[in-house]
């Protein structure tokens, strides 16, 4: 059950960050402009959050009984998804491009 949790929230920090690394959406799809701009970056960290959360959900499943989520759980999870994604967002928009 320890590997279950640790697994989820080393999935969650790598993911979060992912979306500042590269010039690519997803890794996958060219940007039409070049640059990856805050909106897609946003974009692709709502993505990468839906599926740490399905993660989550599945290794839940695994260990026994899906509980119930409220907005409660939600709004803690998007919080603490975003503080994990700040040392991205300091490395790609606040730090990357200074001489």
């Amino acid at each position: 059950m320890s590997e279950f949790i640790w697994i989820t929230i080393l999935a969650g920090i790598l993911s979060a960050n992912l979306p500042f690394i590269s010039n690519k959406f997803l890794f996958i799809l060219k940007i039409p402009s070049g640059k990856k701009h805050a909106g897609w970056c946003l974009l692709e960290l709502m993505i990468w959050m839906t599926l740490v959360f399905l993660l989550g959900v599945w290794l839940e499943g695994r260990l026994g009984n899906v509980f119930p989520k409220r907005w409660e759980f939600f709004a803690i999870f998007i919080c603490l998804f975003l503080v994990a994604a700040f040392p991205g967002f300091v490395w790609r928009f606040l730090r990357k491009n200074r001489p």
